[in-house]
């Protein structure tokens, strides 16, 4: 059975935070949606889940990282294209992201970046999966 990933970020707006997700694609599992936090869906086994400040803190002891500053995570995920990658950079662009980095085009290998409307960084990437080599 694959583990399940759950990402947790502080967002200063819970529903700013989830349009601006939902603009670019992405859905939620409302079973764990409420007014404190938000079960944002990349993938089958994937989540992140939307967290506001005062609920965050109950998670743990620690400030919670100023993103403005500081680097908390970089949470990067596969793309099925290059042009998948660009429509959903350019669709966080559109919703009030920023640029993080210029883009990274190694061939086999492209991504992007962008920081979120609380300062996390999403780096969407696509690879040829033929460069990727098993075992």
């Amino acid at each position: 059975m694959p583990r399940s990933l759950f990402i947790n970020l502080c967002v200063s707006d819970l529903t700013k935070s989830m349009n601006f997700f939902k603009s670019l694609g992405f859905k939620f599992n409302e079973q764990f949606t409420n007014d404190t936090a938000a079960c944002l869906v990349l993938s089958e086994t994937n989540y992140a889940m939307l967290i506001t400040p005062a609920r965050f803190k109950e998670f743990t002891p620690k400030a919670i990282a100023d993103t403005s500053k500081t680097t908390e995570v970089l949470v990067a995920f596969d793309c099925s294209s290059r042009q998948e990658v660009d429509q959903i950079t350019e669709a966080a662009f559109a919703a009030g992201g920023t640029a993080c980095r210029d883009a990274q085009d190694h061939g086999f290998m492209y991504g992007r970046s962008f920081q979120d409307l609380d300062g996390h960084i999403w780096e969407p990437f696509w690879m040829d999966p033929t460069a990727i080599k098993s075992e």
